[in-house]
């Protein structure tokens, strides 16, 4: 491990170096390159530096444990050498969490896709709860969220909701969100007070990119319609939604919220790709015998991630075992309770396996 962290480090002072030549900014697109690298490698070279730091700490340390003859010099050289072990192996576990192989799509933008699944009006009333809290969760981290189309509910809520996030590694912390959400509580048509359950599915689609994807044009079959639910007069008064069709896959893609056709189909095609892109590369993994299931299986109930439970105010991650009292906080985008333990949890099964190979 320490002689590829010493390689690193040894890049991230050659970038440094180069990024000080002159004339460095002529070719934008290089230069761009050599910033992201520069960003992707500053966090390990900061903890590998960090550890080196702690570790010549603590042979200074033990050197005066084995020179020193003042007591004193030498009870304070064992209280430090205490802190620094402990530093010292917080270090490792941070470095061999950084030296795991990236997701090479965790930089990337997404594709969120809600939709209502078993319980009717309930679960659209829900799925448009989740979309707010996702949208919430968003603006807290400095991310953009651009809605491309919402198919309404008979009572509220969303049957659909699809929409692009835009931000800094976006798709390395929303990933794990792909699923079956249930949630479990009285409707306000429940004159009973009975507890329903539902269930909504979440799909975190990585963008793809046109040059990722190859797509003829005689595969495409574009329709245009008068967009339909809410999006005010100006939308409905011209045939401005599109809907795309992939003949060969026959995935069916529609985008109404833009103000003209040609921005709905711009951002129908990048649905399109997105889609195409994760299909191909489930097939990759199913190939390689690491089949999953798909990420929003049927929308069953007894397929789930998670529950969300109101009268207890109780939400239960079923893959980590994790459960959290705070339902309120997280439906107003306090997220982070769920989302971390995952990243953890996940990072933790990987080095598992890492160890193992």
């Amino acid at each position: 491990m320490f002689d590829k962290l010493t390689e690193v480090e040894k890049r991230f002072e050659q970038i440094q170096q180069a990024l000080m030549e002159p004339g460095v900014t002529d070719n934008q697109s290089r230069y761009r390159n050599m910033m992201k690298e520069l960003s992707d490698l500053e966090k390990i070279v900061t903890v590998f530096r960090d550890f080196k730091k702690a570790r010549a700490e603590l042979d200074g340390n033990k050197q005066i444990l084995d020179t020193e003859n003042d007591a004193d010099l030498r009870e304070m050289a064992k209280e430090d050498i205490v802190v620094l072990e402990k530093r010292k192996i917080e270090f490792e576990e941070q470095l061999k969490v950084l030296l795991l192989p990236k997701d090479p799509n965790d930089d990337k933008n997404i594709i969120l896709e809600i939709r209502a699944g078993a319980g009717g009006d309930e679960a659209s009333l829900f799925a448009q709860e989740l979309y707010r809290a996702y949208t919430h969760y968003a603006g807290q981290r400095g991310w953009r969220v651009e809605t491309l189309s919402i198919s309404d509910g008979n009572v509220g809520g969303y049957k659909e909701v699809i929409a692009t996030v835009t931000g800094e590694k976006v798709y390395s912390v929303l990933k794990y969100e792909s699923g079956v959400h249930r949630v479990q509580r009285v409707p306000k048509t429940e004159a009973q007070g009975r507890v329903h359950t539902s269930t909504i599915t979440v799909a975190v689609i990585p963008e793809a990119e046109e040059n990722e994807v190859k797509i003829d044009a005689k595969d495409l079959r574009i329709d245009v319609m008068r967009s339909g639910g809410a999006g005010g007069q100006s939308v409905n008064k011209t045939e401005s939604a599109v809907r795309v069709t992939h003949i060969p896959s026959g995935l069916v893609v529609v985008c109404q919220d833009g103000k003209s056709q040609h921005s709905n189909k711009d951002k129908a095609m990048q649905v399109l790709y997105s889609r195409l892109k994760q299909a191909e590369e489930e097939k990759v993994r199913q190939a390689a015998s690491d089949a999953r299931m798909a990420q929003i299986g049927t929308g069953d109930r007894s397929e789930r991630i998670r529950t969300y439970n109101f009268p207890q105010s109780r939400i239960t991650d079923h893959r980590i075992g994790l459960t959290i009292h705070s339902i309120t906080e997280v439906m107003n985008g306090a997220l982070n309770p769920l989302i971390e333990p995952l990243i953890t949890h996940y990072q933790a099964e990987a080095l598992k396996q890492q160890t193992q190979t």
